[in-house]
């Protein structure tokens, strides 16, 4: 969305990019990293990261800061009001009891894809959660299932401007982490409407992922499931599970 100048608070922006500003890899952030990472000055973040921490969303030992459970009410929030995690949990349900296997719902959100709904275990292995399955994980687009079904589903220009001068960093040797390469991938995704991504983001953890489209046919989500313990056939898959995300798909699509 893009708003007039005048509509634009400064404040709240820089606020928001230094909370922004913690992640898995740095729970912990003093002024001068928080500065560093969300572009302001020392000065500027030890006033925001103050602030947030008088509000009740970080804590402090008076060096560091990190983030507090009242954070959570934000995507508590998303979770309680969002109409899609609601009308897609019976479905993500019915599917893991039925297979035992592992299923979400995952949105795109800039360079990451983020899990709005998932499925209980019902006897999925538990290795599959180091995948990181959890209600708001944020995963790289360019190294899962579900990120390559949403790209697949952007128009030319988009896609162009989203690729354009991004890095694609290597998570395992199974990665792709050249543009062109993951240019042909999309097109072949777009082509098979599904998308399957083998320890690329995590040894040992494959993923195969759909899309789901409303009724108008635009894509809002990606439907995938996770599977461990060695990697299986794209011929199995096909036969075993991908049917079963289609009829999901077309099963939820009214309610989108």
């Amino acid at each position: 969305m893009t708003i007039a100048k005048p509509d634009f608070i400064e404040g709240i922006a820089k606020g928001m990019a230094v909370l922004e500003s913690f992640d898995t890899e740095r729970q912990r952030l003093n002024a001068t990293l928080a500065a560093a990472r969300a572009g302001l000055t020392r000065a500027a973040a030890r006033r925001h990261l103050l602030t947030l921490t008088h509000l009740g969303y970080l804590e402090t030992d008076g060096s560091y800061f990190w983030m507090s459970p009242k954070v959570l009410r934000f995507s508590g929030s998303y979770l309680a009001s969002s109409r899609l995690p609601r009308a897609l949990q019976p479905t993500l349900n019915r599917l893991a009891a039925q297979t035992h296997e592992s299923f979400s719902a995952v949105v795109l959100d800039g360079e990451e894809v983020v899990i709005v709904a998932r499925s209980g275990n019902y006897g999925a292995p538990t290795r599959a959660l180091a995948y990181g399955l959890h209600l708001g994980a944020r995963l790289p687009v360019h190294a899962t299932s579900t990120g390559c079904v949403l790209l697949a589903s952007m128009s030319a220009a988009n896609l162009g401007a989203w690729l354009k001068g991004r890095l694609l960093p290597r998570l395992t040797p199974h990665t792709l982490t050249q543009t062109k390469a993951l240019r042909q991938r999309i097109a072949q995704v777009r082509a098979d409407d599904y998308c399957i991504a083998t320890e690329e983001h995590e040894l040992g953890v494959q993923a195969m992922a759909v899309p789901l489209r409303n009724m108008h046919g635009h894509t809002v989500a990606a439907l995938n499931v996770v599977l461990a313990g060695g990697p299986r056939s794209e011929a199995q898959l096909q036969h075993e599970l991908l049917p079963l995300l289609f009829e999901a798909a077309r099963e939820v699509r009214a309610m989108l």
